[in-house]
């Protein structure tokens, strides 16, 4: 049904052209297209949209308390027309973000070439009354969010909510039934065809979705790291009592709009969501560049106009008592002194140039957002995951996201068990082909677990093995959410529970195990991680080409704070004793 790795067909589309009629103007070549258009300081909503109307669009949707709008036009010339505009800050494509994990798209292939193998992760023991696949969860353990740790203190307050901004939750995932909250989720996105298939053959046939679905998988795997249920089947997340909520702001295809995005944002600030993950860059640039000699000035504009929408909802977030985390990033770049972009932009594909003189100045959004707590990813031996982006100025804290090139030359490199093991949709796994109908699995990156002896849907839960900074980043969100238990209160106005975001990204570095610490409890030395001179080398996965990339990586500071750990592992046990 969903083709998640094909894209090529959609090189010709205008996003969001297919979504409303909108009539031909004059200097028009017939296309619909779609921007994200920022208001002038100042300027009323009124006076925004009547220079909207005269550049020649229409606002379709507005989100008014942060001043911009989504608008469609068939004029060429709406661009300029917007900029001479002295209501008008700034106009961007309405394009796409792009997770994180970018080897979620190619995951078909990956089980295809995947050495059928033991896929054991490294041991851990289970405690009596943990989770039947607890054997499976290295990451758990490596955070003690397990049943004789963190669990044994504080599993979470269910009024703590944790909106999951990604391509959805499967409210139907046992795991995820028990904390899902469906009076508070939103999907603010439309299926397109011609990227997220067709809609009649979608399982409710349409292209409006409701908000309890996941047709794209990752949402759903970020969201059981969070919080899977202490129910007796599959997993446990981090908080496995706190409540999870939607904020669907992604494309089944994998793809999210700039304005959907930006909803999302403000919908968290204004219903008193307490922590968001976001596993996701904004689209089509992976760096944005205010001023790049090798960009036109439309594209500098368009950068300028993603970095400033996307900070002025973030600080709407932030102020009104949203804690915001995400992903670093899995481009293995020091994001203190990157040089190199070859990715952008990145859709339509085919349309990416090289822009061989980025500098600090170039943002990754949301992760160099304001305010935006930036996890880099750990392997199952604490090494740094050898994709994960990393930087003295950004890495805030670390976290377990899987490394498969860890053991190399033994027969666990390359095995499935040194990813991260987490809820996934039944339906899904079906449709790629990781298990059977009957739910067996038919890949060791799959796992199944089933309560009774008739399986089915409501019964098992399906699980699969993925790696990124997309699965450090919620182990993260939920030992946040452990803070916000601990040390929250209940507003006596409006009886909404919750605290202060930088009391809570103060608590989460502060419980955070230093890397010397870290080490030294698993016997091992720091600076064997972290050496002096400061390189780390990762090893050449023989599968790459035959000339892979430099895996060498930089790592400044000491083992209070430095680029790969920044203020160390997160902590669920010490998050818990606060």
């Amino acid at each position: 049904m969903r083709n998640r790795m094909v894209i090529a067909a959609v090189v010709a589309l205008v996003a969001g052209g297919l979504l409303a009629a909108v009539p031909a103007t004059a200097g028009s070549n017939g296309k619909v297209r779609e921007y994200v258009v920022q208001y002038g300081d100042g300027v009323s909503a009124e006076d925004a949209r009547a220079a909207i109307r005269e550049a020649g669009g229409r606002v379709v949707d507005e989100i008014a308390s942060i001043g911009l709008a989504k608008v469609q036009t068939t004029s060429a010339g709406f661009v300029s027309s917007a900029l001479d505009e002295a209501a008008l800050a700034g106009v961007a494509r309405n394009r796409i973000v792009g997770y994180a994990e970018p080897a979620l798209r190619e995951k078909v292939d990956e089980v295809e070439s995947l050495v059928a193998a033991n896929g054991a992760a490294p041991e851990v023991t289970a405690a009596v009354d943990a989770e039947p696949l607890v054997d499976l969860q290295w990451d758990m353990a490596m955070i003690h969010a397990t049943a004789d740790e963190s669990y044994a203190v504080d599993t979470g307050n269910p009024d703590v909510l944790v909106g999951i901004i990604d391509t959805g939750i499967d409210a139907s995932h046992p795991d995820l039934a028990p904390n899902f909250n469906e009076e508070l989720s939103q999907n603010f996105t439309t299926d397109i065809p011609l990227i997220d298939g067709p809609c009649n053959q979608e399982p409710d046939h349409s292209c409006e979705d409701p908000a309890d679905v996941d047709e794209g998988g990752h949402g759903s795997h970020v969201a059981g790291t969070v919080a899977a249920a202490l129910n007796g089947l599959g997993i446990s997340g981090v908080a496995p009592t706190v409540s999870l909520v939607n904020l669907r702001a992604g494309q089944d295809s994998g793809f999210f709009f700039l304005f959907e995005t930006l909803e999302a944002f403000v919908y968290a600030g204004d219903h008193g969501i307490d922590v968001v993950n976001m596993s996701f860059f904004t689209d089509p640039w992976l760096f944005n560049c205010r001023d790049n000699e090798l960009d036109s000035l439309a594209e500098q504009i368009e950068q300028r106009t993603i970095i400033d929408t996307s900070n002025d909802a973030l600080d709407y977030a932030y102020s009104h008592g949203v804690t915001l985390i995400a992903a670093e990033g899995n481009e293995h770049t020091d994001l203190g002194n990157p040089t190199y972009d070859a990715i952008s932009p990145d859709f339509p594909p085919g349309t990416e140039k090289v822009r061989d003189n980025i500098t600090n100045d170039c943002l990754i959004i949301p992760t160099e957002g304001n305010h935006v707590i930036s996890v880099s990813a750990l392997g199952s031996t604490g090494r740094k995951s050898y994709y994960s982006n990393y930087g003295l100025e950004q890495t805030v804290v670390s976290a377990p996201g899987g490394d498969r090139r860890e053991f190399f030359g033994t027969p666990q490199y390359n095995t499935a068990g040194l990813r991260v093991l987490s809820t996934y949709p039944a339906e899904l796994a079906m449709e790629e082909k990781l298990i059977t109908r009957n739910f067996k699995p038919k890949t060791s990156l799959a796992v199944v677990d089933c309560s009774g002896d008739q399986p089915s849907q409501s019964t098992c839960g399906v699980y699969v093995y993925l790696q990124g900074t997309s699965m450090a980043s919620p182990h993260a969100v939920g030992v946040a959410a452990l803070i916000i238990s601990a040390i929250g209160s209940y507003d006596p106005v409006t009886g909404e529970f919750g605290a202060d975001p930088g009391d809570v990204e103060a608590a989460l570095k502060g419980t955070a195990t230093d890397a010397d610490d870290f080490f030294a409890a698993m016997g091992e030395d720091w600076r064997d991680f972290c050496p002096e001179p400061p390189t780390l080398f990762h090893y050449d996965d023989t599968t790459l080409p035959v000339d892979p990339p430099d895996w060498d990586a930089l790592c400044e500071g000491d083992a209070d704070f430095n680029g790969f750990y920044g203020d160390g592992v997160v902590d669920a046990l010490a998050a818990t004793n606060l």
